[in-house]
């Protein structure tokens, strides 16, 4: 399973490619092989997807009742905009501007791993989201994890 760490303050240059910071690429030692998938996120931000976990998410959205409405919408709005990337000989990727406008990114962003996904921010936006983090994150926590046994390392 892919485990990604860390958080990466980048920006887009002026063709809107991004360099992939070395740290996260050694992370991801198929993406100059197999690619990258890049798509909205739920919030104002962008997702990035080693293939084999983006095609583990479609395995899971073609498994849905398509002839439900709502079933429909989703995978919709989903894969709205899903674009396959790929690193270029200097370790760039070229994110699609549809997105980049979606997600209100103009140049400054961060790219921060969450388990097997990177998502991708507008920096000021990113930032605003923990300026709104609840005063009491144990309580969030125990809500969230509580039910789960064991401590965080799992025993």
């Amino acid at each position: 399973m892919t485990q990604l760490l860390g958080e990466f303050d980048c920006k887009l240059d002026a063709k809107g490619r991004l360099m992939v910071p070395a740290a996260l690429k050694k992370q991801l030692p198929n993406a100059e092989n197999e690619g990258l998938i890049i798509n909205r996120g739920f919030e104002k931000n962008l997702v990035i997807y080693p293939k084999n976990v983006w095609d583990a998410v479609v395995a899971d959205l073609a498994k849905l009742n398509i002839y439900d409405e709502e079933n429909r919408r989703f995978v919709r709005a989903f894969t709205r905009g899903a674009t396959e990337i790929s690193l270029d000989a200097a370790g760039r990727v070229l994110l699609p501007k549809s997105l980049t406008e979606y997600a209100g990114i103009a140049s400054d962003l961060v790219l921060a791993c969450q388990l097997d996904r990177i998502e991708v921010w507008d920096k000021k936006s990113y930032e605003d989201i923990f300026d709104d983090v609840p005063e009491n994150f144990a309580n969030l926590a125990q809500k969230v994890m509580g039910s789960k046994k064991g401590g965080a390392d799992g025993e």
